[in-house]
């Protein structure tokens, strides 16, 4: 069996391709493996995909392979152009074992988007000797190539949330199939316009705005006139720990204006932030003795305890019953941060309420942001927001790669 018999099984060639020589060098760790086509064959048409066209004039490409061994390894073709005979003019054939227009071999490409997958990218362009600039178009051609095929008619229940692209004010909104549990669409920014070009990409993809039946976002007024204007049909349900975020934030405030006059409450931020499942036996034993204390921190902490409680009622109409009452025990507190909170809460009263319809939340899309924050991390961010939403689709999106294994 003759070695260029072995190098052209193992790259799969079929006719009319086959392997013509090999060069080794020890020295420089690498491969090159040379290909041609058998003189004289007639190709299909790349345009018409009609028989009968044989070469007009060749041009030589290289691609980069699969590593042999620890020895890079590169192939070289002289791909043909034909004159096709059916009005298609003269035309560059493809190649079986590259993509057109790509340096390296789907094989290797293959390889890079597994990589890419859970290492940075400058870490893998390290690794493989390469520029990351090409791994970027890369990775930017299949996310673009897999999305394109993507089916989003059965999308009608959607969460959306915001995530920082890098450091200062610079965000990506992302839209989320909050049934499958994937990332659907992700844009920079997150003003009012993120919502009119997710329903655009959804028609793109087969889906329409009006299918859209719920949708969870935070208290952002920009989601908040998107969804009302973008996606009429859809209710929305606001997330419920973005409401405990505020009013967490809110007992925080009072904590922080009343320390200035009881130095007792020093040190006791995280106290306040945590449930009492959640506390150390230390914290728990200064919780109770601050609880015996007249202060308002204490106070405004059993209104965020209580209000956690609205969330375990039977149905809405007791869910409302439950809000209404610690409606006006808020409102009634002397408390002013838990004044305002609590009409924030009546502002977006149904929102609220629509929680046990829906039962959404945008934690499926903080663990998507988590999954997104911790690859830019390892990365130490990205040059652009265009990297930062391909990167975001590969490890997010669930898309389907056409590569061979």
């Amino acid at each position: 069996m003759s070695e260029q018999y072995i190098f052209a099984a193992a790259l799969g060639l079929q006719e009319p391709w086959y392997v013509s020589s090999t060069k080794f060098s020890v020295k420089e760790k690498r491969l090159d493996i040379y290909i041609d086509f058998t003189p004289g064959f007639e190709f299909s048409c790349p345009c018409c995909d009609k028989p009968g066209a044989k070469a007009y004039d060749t041009k030589e490409h290289s691609w980069r392979h699969l590593d042999f061994f620890q020895h890079q390894a590169y192939l070289h073709a002289r791909v043909p152009r034909v004159n096709c005979e059916h009005g298609c003019g003269v035309k560059k054939i493809g190649v079986p074992w590259a993509r057109p227009g790509s340096g390296f071999t789907l094989l290797f490409e293959a390889l890079l988007l597994t990589l890419c997958k859970g290492m940075p990218v400058a870490s893998v362009a390290a690794l493989i000797n390469e520029h990351d600039t090409r791994i970027w178009r890369v990775i930017g051609h299949y996310v673009a190539a897999a999305r394109a095929k993507q089916d989003f008619s059965n999308v009608k229940r959607v969460g959306m949330d915001e995530t920082a692209s890098r450091r200062g004010h610079d965000y990506i909104s992302l839209f989320c199939d909050m049934d499958k549990g994937k990332l659907l669409f992700a844009t920079e920014g997150k003003d009012k316009l993120t919502v009119k070009a997710f329903s655009e990409d959804l028609k793109l993809h087969g889906g329409d705005p009006k299918n859209i039946t719920q949708a969870c976002s935070d208290m952002s007024p920009a989601f908040i006139s998107g969804i009302k204007t973008y996606l009429p049909e859809a209710e929305i349900t606001f997330d419920r720990f973005h409401i405990m975020k505020i009013l967490n934030e809110a007992v925080d405030s009072v904590r922080r204006e009343e320390v200035m006059e009881n130095d007792v409450l020093k040190n006791t931020r995280y106290i306040w932030l945590k449930n009492a499942a959640n506390l150390t036996i230390k914290q728990t034993s200064k919780l109770t003795a601050l609880s015996r204390l007249n202060l308002k921190t204490a106070k405004a902490y059993q209104i965020r305890l209580n209000f956690q409680m609205f969330f375990s009622q039977e149905n809405k109409v007791a869910g409302e019953a439950f809000l209404n009452k610690w409606y006006y025990w808020a409102t009634h507190s002397r408390i002013e941060p838990i004044i305002k909170v609590a009409k924030t809460i009546k502002k977006h009263w149904d929102g609220i309420i629509n929680w046990f319809d829906s039962k959404l939340t945008t934690g499926l899309l903080e663990g998507l942001n988590s999954l997104i924050q911790a690859a830019k991390s390892r990365a130490r961010g990205y040059r652009s927001n265009k990297n930062f939403i391909n990167m975001s689709y590969l490890l997010t999106a669930k898309l389907e790669f056409d590569l061979p294994t």
